[in-house]
C-alpha cells in the first residue's frame, strides 16, 4: 500500500464492501486449484475479529485464517487476494488507533513469513514477535525475508 499516512483505515477496516458474499467462479484452473466453485468473500472486520482471538506467544497465517473462513461458511475456498489486503488493512487500522489494539503481529503470511505491508515494514513486527519470545531468522542473500523459527509450534487452531 502507499501513502498509508494519508489513508483512514479503522473506516476501510468497518466498510462491509457488500460482505461477507459467495462467488461461483468458472474458471477452471482456478477450480482445480482451489478444488472448488465456491467462493467465500469475508469483509475486513471479520479479520479484525479473528486476529484479536490470537493470544500472547501464539501465532496464525493469512492462509489458516482463510481456511477457517471457508470451514466456517460452507465455501471450498475465500479469496486470497482480498485475505492479504484485509489483513493489511488490520494491522494499518490497529496502528493508527494506538488503543484498542488488534495484535495483528501475530498472523504471518504462509510458511511463517513476516508480513513487510505492515506498519513499520518488518522491523516492528520482528520486535512485537520477539518480545512475546519467538525467533527471527534471516532467509535468503538479495531477496531477503524474515520468518519466525519453528512457527508451526506456535500456531493456534482456528
Amino acid at each position: 500500500m502507499a501513502n498509508e499516512s494519508k489513508k483512514d483505515f479503522n473506516a476501510m477496516l468497518n466498510d462491509n464492501k457488500d460482505m461477507p458474499k459467495f462467488v461461483r467462479i468458472t474458471d477452471i484452473d482456478s477450480i482445480k486449484k482451489y478444488k472448488g466453485d465456491n467462493m467465500y468473500f469475508a469483509p475486513p472486520i471479520f479479520y479484525d475479529e479473528v486476529m484479536r482471538k490470537i493470544p500472547f506467544g501464539k501465532l496464525t497465517t493469512v492462509s489458516d485464517i482463510r481456511k477457517y473462513f471457508a470451514k466456517k461458511n460452507n465455501a471450498d475456498f475465500t479469496d486470497p487476494i482480498t485475505a492479504g489486503i484485509f489483513t493489511s488493512i488490520v494491522a494499518w487500522a490497529s496502528y493508527q488507533r494506538k488503543d484498542n489494539e488488534t495484535p495483528y503481529w501475530r498472523t504471518l503470511k504462509n510458511n511463517g513469513e513476516l508480513n513487510p505491508k505492515y506498519p513499520e515494514g518488518i522491523q516492528l513486527q520482528k520486535k512485537k514477535l520477539e518480545s512475546e519470545g519467538h525467533i527471527i531468522i534471516q532467509k535468503g542473500r538479495t531477496n531477503i525475508r524474515y520468518y519466525v523459527k519453528d512457527y508451526e509450534k506456535s500456531l493456534i487452531e482456528l
